[in-house]
């Protein structure tokens, strides 16, 4: 019935109907994206046509008052209206068709007309309710309209926000968009940049190929531009090393190794040819007049001292490659290697062509000078002397033109083969050991570097050292062979005459006075006078030429060696010459066969002395010698480890085919299968060379030997074959042993005093002696007392204390005490020996007794 406009017809409006005509209608603001949307265009419209008025002139301008109790007038008051509606409604038309009372003609008329008047009756019965039903259905009506108005109003809101979210989605994914856009330029620009940086690694081949191919490329070398150039060569070459994916690395890495080789060997050449003209600008002025010493060194040194800063600042660029080359891969820059090579080779040869001759001219005027031409060690102290200022001068020079001593000993060992040519020979053709130990010496002494040394040497300081170990070898072997001959001819081929071997008569020619000036001069010790000793010097005895029996060798035996075997003076003598003259290691090998051969002769002479005189002679003259060598090597601190001689014995060999061949088996394989794992293999034989254990055993051997013989000559009565006779008298024996003692001791003492002068020596070998007779004694006593007369004998055994009786057999006890009596061991030694020389004498001691034994131990 009402449409939802009409509602807005009854709405109060302040302007007229024209003016709200002409007002512009709302419009919505336009979206920010600008896109087109349909279904807000809808929506629009729909607001915008709630908001106009209506326009239909059939309703009235105003709501009708409303018939039930008024409310505050509102917007939402639709009583008026409703009521006026309801009045308006009933048409006049209607009216008149319903009719009136008087227009009735009939009965059909008349229940028509009642009919209708019923009906308006009841309508206007009904009309309140039908009026108040009309408008809760207008405002059901409105309600519904306010309701689809604000679901369509929920729409457009909805498709707001969804229009929102889809900008707002749009804008992040354009967003990231941006940002992976901005993240790409980045990453664009980054790899721009490194290709660029790549690039000039790769872009720089072709300039720098160009400057270095150019004509007069050389004249760069000594320029700041070049250095520069080398180096990004040498970055470029380190690039293409450490990027060896790329794919023309290997290409660009060789082509950059040949312009590298290429530049240096532009240094090479400016190099030797700035040399070049040095060096014929100083011979062409040598050549023109005869210059002096001063004229010549200013040449030689002066002239090369000029420009040298520069090349050696071009040559370091050769050289601090090749040590960097050689550092990162061994061999695999040896180009580098070889053109510095080749600068050092040439200097070397430049500067012996100027300098070799000068230095051949003076080593010859030193060789022909009347104090050097015929001496050996006044040439070497001259010419060596003069060969060190020259190596000092080069050294200084060659500093100058490099940085490093690479090349340097070598071109310095060159230059020294003149003074080796005229010093080798003289070497070779000296036979004088004396002079060869004084060159020795004056080489070690004056020009070679002490190992022990703390202080090495300064790092711009020459080591003459290694230019003049070659002098010193020479003079070392020459010595070494010398010795070796001397060993031969004197001490091992040695043959003594009568003269020599004529003991105790040579020991009587050595006088007490001339013992004691010995000891003194020797050992350097106080020797009182009550104890004349023999000489025993504990250091080396080297003795300088002078008044000698034996002119040859440069000692005095008089005053240094007196009463020694000439065997014995000649091993000393050259022991104490070479020691610390030679290798550790070649003197101890040397002192090893000189004490051996001593050895050897000295047994050889005590063993004709023995057969000539007496074997206490023999015994005493070997005991003698042997001490005096024992105590003299002690002072040359020689090493006892020998390498072993290892042979290969095939004597039983040769002795099982011998007797196969005797015993008619030889060719039975079951006798060789039982004589395989005996003396069929050969064996090996190691013969072990030890100076010192030989030496002390030929010592001990040999004073073992002198005691029991001297014992045996005592203890004669009382030996086994004497007491086995039949008959035997112990008491007789004894009385013999007794007489004999007497008799013997004093001799024996006499004996040791011809050979021996250190008391504490004889006094132990006295003691040897007595030890032993008491031993044998005990054994024969002990026998006795066994035996068939053991009664006897004990019935007439003495007291252990007191005086023992004549006529009886004495007891151990009181036969030692009564030897003690007759040898006096230890009672002829005064006071001041007791404390004296126990430190020097501990050694012989050690091996003289073993605490009464009656035999010598170590």
């Amino acid at each position: 019935m009402y449409d939802d406009a009409s509602f807005y017809t009854f709405m109060p409006s302040a302007a007229p109907q024209e003016d709200r005509q002409t007002t512009p209608m709302h419009k919505r603001r336009q979206s920010l994206l600008k896109q087109p949307n349909e279904d807000s265009q809808a929506n629009e419209r729909t607001l915008d046509a709630i908001g106009e008025p209506s326009t239909d002139a059939t309703h009235p301008a105003a709501p009708p008052k409303a018939t039930l109790n008024r409310r505050a007038q509102s917007y939402t008051d639709f009583h008026h209206a409703a009521k006026a509606v309801l009045h308006r409604d009933v048409n006049p038309e209607q009216r008149k068709a319903s009719g009136s009372y008087e227009d009735i003609k009939d009965d059909l008329e008349f229940m028509d007309w009642y009919d209708g008047l019923e009906n308006d009756l009841l309508d206007a019965s009904h009309e309140e309710y039908t009026n108040y039903q009309k408008q809760l259905d207008l405002y059901s009506s409105h309600l519904d309209s306010l309701l689809s108005d604000s679901t369509n109003t929920l729409d457009l809101l909805t498709s707001l926000s969804d229009s929102f979210k889809s900008v707002e989605t749009q804008t992040t994914s354009f967003q990231k968009q941006c940002e992976g856009l901005t993240r790409e330029q980045k990453r664009l620009t980054q790899l721009a940049d490194e290709i660029t940086q790549n690039l000039k690694y790769y872009s720089f081949l072709e300039p720098v190929t160009r400057r270095l191919n150019a004509p007069g490329a050389g004249s760069l070398v000594r320029s700041q531009e070049f250095s520069s150039m080398l180096a990004r060569l040498d970055e470029c070459l380190e690039y293409m090393a450490a990027h060896p994916e790329h794919r023309e690395a290997s290409t660009y890495r060789s082509r950059y190794r040949m312009l590298m080789t290429r530049g240096l060997t532009l240094i090479r050449v400016n190099f030797v040819n700035g040399l070049k003209d040095v060096s014929s600008d100083v011979m062409k002025r040598i050549a023109e007049r005869q210059l002096n010493d001063t004229t010549m060194s200013a040449l030689l040194y002066a002239k090369f001292r000029v420009g040298a800063s520069e090349v050696k600042e071009v040559v370091q660029e050769i050289r601090k490659r090749t040590v960097r080359a050689s550092g990162a891969n061994a061999g695999g820059e040896s180009e580098y290697l070889g053109l510095m090579n080749e600068l050092y080779a040439n200097y070397s040869a430049t500067r012996a062509k100027l300098i070799i001759p000068w230095i051949t001219k003076k080593i010859r005027d030193v060789a022909v000078a009347p104090s050097t031409s015929k001496e050996l060690v006044p040439f070497a102290r001259n010419s060596i002397s003069y060969m060190r200022e020259m190596c000092t001068y080069e050294y200084d020079l060659w500093r100058e033109w490099f940085d490093g001593e690479d090349g340097l000993y070598d071109f310095l060992e060159s230059a020294c083969e003149p003074l080796y040519d005229e010093l080798r020979p003289r070497i070779i053709h000296e036979n004088e050991i004396l002079k060869l130990c004084e060159l020795c010496t004056l080489l070690q002494t004056r020009y070679m570097h002490d190992q022990d040394d703390d202080e090495p040497l300064a790092a711009n300081e020459l080591d003459f050292s290694v230019l003049i170990r070659p002098a010193l070898e020479d003079a070392q072997t020459r010595l070494v062979f010398r010795t070796q001959a001397i060993l031969r001819d004197e001490i091992e081929r040695y043959k003594p005459k009568p003269d020599v071997l004529d003991y105790p008569a040579c020991n009587r020619k050595v006088s007490l006075s001339g013992s004691k000036n010995q000891r003194s001069a020797t050992s350097g010790r106080k020797v009182s006078n009550a104890e004349p000793m023999t000489p025993m010097p504990k250091t080396p005895m080297i003795v300088e030429g002078g008044d000698s029996l034996d002119g040859q060798w440069g000692f005095d035996t008089q005053a240094a060696f007196q009463g020694w075997y000439p065997t014995l003076r000649k091993a000393i003598w050259l022991l104490s010459r070479i020691y610390r003259l030679v290798n550790s290691t070649v003197f101890d090998d040397l002192a090893h066969q000189i004490v051996h051969q001593t050895t050897l002769s000295l047994y050889h002479a005590s063993t004709l002395i023995s057969t000539n005189h007496t074997r206490a002679d023999g015994h005493l003259f070997l005991i003698k010698h042997l001490l005096i060598l024992k105590q003299q090597i002690v002072a040359f601190d020689i090493e006892y480890v020998v390498t072993p001689d290892i042979n290969i014995d095939f004597s039983g060999v040769t002795n099982t085919f011998h007797e196969l061949r005797e015993r008619g088996g030889f060719f039975d394989p079951r006798n060789l299968w039982k004589r395989m794992g005996g003396n069929l293999l050969p064996k090996v034989v190691e013969n072990m060379l030890d100076a010192k254990v030989e030496l002390d055993g030929r010592l001990r051997g040999v004073i073992t030997d002198f005691t029991t013989g001297s014992a045996d000559r005592i203890t004669n009565p009382i030996t086994d074959t004497a007491t086995a006779k039949k008959g035997f008298d112990p008491l007789k024996a004894v009385n013999q042993i007794k007489a004999i003692t007497e008799k013997e001791v004093p001799s024996l003492r006499k004996k040791l005093d011809e050979y021996l002068d250190d008391r504490r020596t004889k006094e132990t070998l006295v003691s040897a002696v007595q030890d032993l007779v008491v031993q044998r004694y005990e054994t024969f006593y002990e026998g006795q007392m066994r035996g068939k007369h053991g009664a006897e004998s004990g019935s007439r055994r003495a007291s252990k204390k007191g005086k023992g009786r004549e006529d009886e057999v004495w007891d151990v006890d009181m036969f030692e005490e009564w030897a003690g009596g007759v040898f006096r061991v230890g009672k002829v030694l005064g006071r001041e020996d007791e404390g004296e020389g126990d430190d020097e004498d501990d050694d012989d001691d050690g091996f003289l007794s073993d605490g009464g034994s009656g035999t010598v131990s170590f």
